[in-house]
């Protein structure tokens, strides 16, 4: 019960910066906005590892994990994994993106990330975290019954 206490921390951290990634983006700062939801993502992703036991590496993309430990969440979580890992992968990229720009071009982060890279960013941070909340959410009826 002490991991999903922890896990359940992680979703509500990723709760709040998916909230502040949806500000970010109401506000134009679409390289903020994609680095909120990159976090969104990795805390949620970690949060239901947490949950059943996993132990992950302390990097921002756990997907690799994900999908090697498929098989002990249900299946209906197990059909969302190769959105979710696809969805960490993305965000993990764009996050030094989101950070520094494209220093080696001389570009700023305004000018590599857009509008179009912050509202998929923000779908797919939305759909990472209402799975993973959902699955944390069935947990104690299990461990109960």
């Amino acid at each position: 019960m002490r991991l999903l206490k922890i896990a359940k921390s992680y979703t509500r951290q990723a709760s709040a910066r998916l909230g502040d990634a949806r500000e970010a983006h109401q506000e134009g700062n679409y390289p903020y906005a994609v680095r909120l939801c990159q976090e969104c993502v990795e805390l949620c992703l970690k949060a239901v590892l947490k949950a059943v036991g996993i132990d992950y590496p302390k990097v921002h993309d756990v997907s690799d994990v994900l999908g090697d430990v498929g098989t002990r969440f249900p299946p209906w979580f197990q059909s969302e994994i190769a959105y979710l890992t696809e969805s960490s992968k993305i965000l993990v990229m764009k996050r030094e993106l989101s950070f520094y720009g494209g220093e080696e071009a001389f570009l700023s982060p305004e000018e590599v990330i857009n509008r179009a890279d912050a509202e998929d960013a923000l779908k797919r941070a939305q759909r990472t975290f209402e799975n993973c909340d959902k699955l944390l959410g069935e947990l104690p009826k299990k461990v109960e019954a």
